[in-house]
């Protein structure tokens, strides 16, 4: 897909990004033992393979590997959108994989972002209506909504395109404004699947930028999915997973 070219008046300020020491940080998340595995054609299907890991608050987190390798299906459930079949999430301390349904969506709704490759927008709602939406859906108080929205919007460089459209703005902008929206109602934890797939190497450097400025100034946790090696070395944590599992 083509985009228009990248407006430079639009790029966020390029900070040099320096993590917090590890002893400062506790754990956000602690996956213990997961497994999970789908049934195809009456067989079972063996997608994560007894996982383990640990991420911690402010930090930013890379699942490397190939389509196919499982890291999707682990973002997942360490969203509460699946699952695991076997093994325990926690998450802010809270047994994650235990929750129903209910008490997962509420958690997500008020203490989760998620952020997808292809940006989901509302295509007929401006960027500014596009991050109010969040804010309307998450029950924030309207009288806080003008002041929040112009804030994260101008966090991810976009306070001079605030009022258009998706289909006005290129493809590096309109995942900034999918990150507004993820970190408009203030979440603990960003998720992203294969943020900079749909974006050229330039464009996905400033989407890098634009995590590390909301990690610092937001105190957000991110855990996104990767293929792309370019943009590994800027991250606190790289898991590489082959097959379901980590190597």
């Amino acid at each position: 897909m083509a985009f228009q070219k990248e407006e430079t008046q639009s790029e966020p300020p390029m900070e040099e990004y320096t993590p917090a020491p590890l002893e400062e940080r506790r754990n956000l998340l602690t996956v213990t033992d997961v497994e999970r595995t789908f049934h195809v054609a009456g067989k079972p299907l063996h997608v994560l393979k007894g996982i383990q890991m640990d991420i911690k608050e402010r930090q930013l987190v890379m699942l490397k590997g190939r389509s196919g390798s499982g890291k999707t299906t682990l973002l997942n459930c360490l969203g509460g959108l699946d699952t695991p079949s076997k093994g325990e999430i926690l998450f802010d301390g809270l047994k994650f994989h235990q929750m129903s349904d209910n008490e997962r969506t509420l958690i997500r709704r008020k203490h989760m972002g998620f952020i997808f490759q292809a940006f989901a927008l509302m295509p007929l709602l401006s960027a500014w209506e596009n991050v109010e939406l969040t804010l309307r859906m998450a029950g924030v108080p309207r009288s806080l909504w003008k002041e929040r929205v112009a804030h994260c919007l101008e966090l991810v460089g976009l306070e001079k395109r605030m009022h258009h459209r998706p289909f006005e703005l290129s493809g590096g902008e309109q995942q900034r404004v999918a990150i507004a929206k993820a970190i408009a109602h203030k979440p603990k934890l960003l998720l992203a699947d294969e943020p900079t797939a749909e974006l050229d190497s330039g464009m996905g450097a400033q989407i890098m930028a634009v995590f590390h400025n909301i990690i610092r100034t937001e105190q957000v946790t991110i855990c996104m999915t990767t293929h792309d090696l370019t943009i590994l070395e800027v991250a606190d944590h790289v898991y590489e997973m082959v097959d379901g599992k980590f190597i």
